[in-house]
C-alpha cells in the first residue's frame, strides 16, 4: 500500500513530468500498432476476393510479385501511396484495408498462428516453421494455434512468481531497442544542471556534484550504517540525501548521489509496481551518465575518435573518469543517434548466465518463451564467454563472431564485483568495425546458437559417453534469477564444463 510522500517539484533548477513509457513494442506491429501480419492476410483475402492472382495484382500495382507476396505475409510494410494503389484496385477503402475484424475465421487463425512462429516461444523450441497455406486443412491450423495457446498458458503458470519481472525486462528492453537507447528528455534535464552550475568540460568531480545537489537544494549527509540493502536514502521531508563513505561497497559515490537527484528532477513518484521501479532505476542510471559525460561533450569526444578510426570504450571510460560499465552504457545511449553505429551490450556472470543486455543490431540473445532473456546461457563461443580466458586482462579483448544472423565484432574485459567476475562487452555488426580500435583482430570464432544445441549446450558426444549419468554437480544459487530457471537436470549448471572437469582429474588419477 502507497505511503503519504511530498508530491510538491524541487524548489530549485529544472523540473521535469514523469517519462512515460512507450507502447510495448510488437514484431509484427510499428509504433502506431500497425499490424503488418494482418494487414497482409487482408490484402490477400480482398485479391482472391477479387478474382486476381498474385501476379495479376502485382502487375496493377506496378511492383514485383515477390515483393507483394512479402506484403501479405506480414513480411514488408507498404508505402501510403501503395496502400491507396491497393485501395483502388480492389475497390474498396483505405479504411477497409485496416478492418479490426479478420476477414474470416481461417484469416484469424492464420493470423494468431503466424504471429506464435515469430515469437520468442516458438523460437525456444528449436522447431521448423509450418507453412501457412491455403492447403493447411482447417483441423490442422486449429489445433496447432490451440497447442501454442496451452503451452503459453501451462509455462506462465510454471513460472507465475517472476513472470511479472520477466516481462517488465523484456518490455522495457524492447522499449529501448525503440527509441536506439537514447532519451533526449532526460539529456535536456541533465544539460539544463550543468549550465546551472556552470560545468563547462571535463570530468564531473565530487564538488560539482555536490553544486547540483546544492542548486536542486539538498544538502548531503555521510554515515557508517545506511541499510545494506540501499546506496542512498533520500529526506524529502527535510530535503537531505544521506550516503555512506564505506569502502566494502563498490559504487560511484558521484553516480549514486547523482541517481538519487535524478528521481527529484524526473518527477518520480513511490512505483506502484515492479515494472515502474525499473523503468525509474534506468532512467535515473540515465540521469547519472548524462551528467558525468554531457552529449555535447561525449559526442564531439565520439565522432573525433570515429573520424580517426580508434572508437575505443576505454578511452571514453579514461577521458571521463568512470567505470568501464557505464562507458560501455553511454555509448549505447549515444552509438546510434549520433554516430549511425547498432550495437549491443552484455554483462555476463563468469558462470555464462546473462546478466543484462541491449541490443538494436539484430544479436541473437538467447532467450525463454517470454521474449526474456535475463537469467540465459550465453553461448561459450561469443567474447563475452571467450575473454574469460584470455591472459592480458589488462587490454581489451577483441574478437570477430560468425552467428546464424551474420558476423559481429565485438570487444570486452572482464571485472571482478562481490558476486563473481564479469565481462562486459560492446558489440556491432561487420559493417561498422571499421571505425573501432582493435579492428585488426585475427581472432575468430563461429556460434551456431541458439538454433543448433550441439553448439556449446550439449556436451560433446566423447565426454557425455563417459559421464552422462555418472555426474552430480551442486548446482551454485544465483541472485540473478528473473527469468525462468534455465533448462536442464542441474538448472543454471554448465554440463560440458562439468564433464571437462572430471575429465581433466580423472586423467590426473
Amino acid at each position: 500500500m502507497r505511503t503519504a510522500r511530498e508530491t510538491s517539484s524541487v524548489r530549485q533548477g529544472p523540473t521535469r513530468p514523469p517519462l512515460r513509457p512507450l507502447e510495448r513494442a510488437s514484431a509484427t506491429a510499428d509504433e502506431d500498432g500497425f499490424d503488418l501480419i494482418a494487414l497482409g492476410r487482408r490484402v490477400r483475402h480482398l485479391r482472391k476476393q477479387a478474382g486476381l492472382t498474385l501476379d495479376a495484382l502485382a502487375e496493377s500495382l506496378g511492383t514485383a510479385p515477390s515483393q507483394l507476396s512479402l506484403l501479405e505475409n506480414g513480411r514488408r510494410e507498404p508505402k501510403l501511396s501503395q496502400l491507396q494503389q491497393l485501395a483502388k484496385v480492389l475497390h474498396v477503402s483505405v479504411d477497409d484495408l485496416f478492418g479490426a475484424e479478420p476477414p474470416s475465421k481461417r484469416a484469424a487463425l492464420e493470423i494468431e498462428l503466424e504471429k506464435a512462429q515469430r515469437g520468442p516461444l516458438y523460437a525456444a523450441l528449436n522447431l521448423p516453421t509450418v507453412r501457412i497455406g491455403s492447403r493447411l486443412p482447417m483441423d490442422v491450423l486449429q489445433s496447432l494455434v490451440a497447442l501454442q495457446g496451452e503451452l503459453r498458458r501451462r509455462l506462465e503458470e510454471q513460472a507465475a512468481t517472476p513472470e511479472e519481472a520477466r516481462r517488465a525486462n523484456t518490455e522495457l528492453r524492447e522499449e529501448m531497442r525503440a527509441r536506439n537507447n537514447y532519451y533526449p528528455e532526460i539529456e535536456a534535464a541533465a544539460q539544463e544542471l550543468l549550465d546551472a552550475v556552470d560545468h563547462r568540460d571535463g570530468p564531473l568531480s565530487h564538488h560539482v556534484v555536490a553544486d547540483i545537489a546544492a542548486h536542486l537544494g539538498f544538502s548531503l549527509r555521510f554515515v557508517p550504517n545506511l541499510p545494506e540493502s540501499t546506496r542512498s536514502v533520500t529526506d524529502q521531508k527535510n530535503r537531505i540525501i544521506y550516503l555512506t563513505q564505506g569502502s566494502s561497497r563498490q559504487w560511484d559515490a558521484r553516480s549514486v548521489l547523482l541517481q538519487a537527484l535524478g528521481h527529484q528532477v524526473l518527477g518520480h513518484t513511490e512505483p506502484g509496481d515492479y515494472s515502474e521501479f525499473l523503468r525509474q532505476r534506468v532512467y535515473t542510471n540515465y540521469f547519472a551518465a548524462s551528467l558525468l559525460m554531457p552529449e555535447a561533450t561525449t559526442v564531439r569526444f565520439l565522432k573525433e575518435a570515429k573520424s580517426r578510426k580508434e572508437l575505443a570504450i576505454e578511452d571514453l571510460r579514461d577521458a571521463f573518469a568512470v567505470s568501464y560499465e557505464s562507458a560501455a552504457h553511454r555509448f549505447t545511449n549515444l552509438a546510434t543517434e549520433h554516430l549511425g553505429i547498432t550495437c549491443h551490450f552484455q554483462k555476463v556472470h563468469e558462470s555464462g548466465i546473462l546478466h543484462k543486455a541491449y541490443e538494436n543490431d539484430g544479436v541473437n540473445f538467447p532467450a525463454d518463451h517470454s521474449g526474456a532473456i535475463e537469467g540465459q546461457t550465453i553461448c561459450r563461443q561469443w567474447t563475452s564467454r571467450q575473454v574469460f580466458d584470455v591472459d592480458d586482462k589488462f587490454r581489451s579483448f577483441h574478437q570477430y563472431t560468425d552467428t546464424t544472423v551474420g558476423t559481429f565484432w565485438c570487444t570486452a574485459r572482464t571485472e571482478a564485483h562481490s558476486s563473481g567476475v564479469y565481462s562486459l562487452s560492446i558489440g556491432v555488426p561487420f559493417d561498422h568495425v571499421k571505425w573501432f580500435r582493435g579492428s585488426d583482430t585475427t581472432s575468430r570464432s563461429a556460434s551456431r546458437c541458439p538454433e543448433d544445441p550441439t553448439c556449446c549446450r550439449q556436451p560433446p558426444a566423447e565426454l557425455a559417453v563417459r559421464w552422462e549419468g555418472k555426474a552430480w554437480p551442486a548446482a551454485r544459487a544465483n541472485t540473478h534469477l528473473l527469468a525462468a530457471m534455465p533448462q536442464g537436470a542441474f538448472p543454471g549448471v554448465d554440463t560440458t564444463e562439468v564433464y571437462e572437469f572430471l575429465e581433466r582429474h580423472t586423467r590426473q588419477d
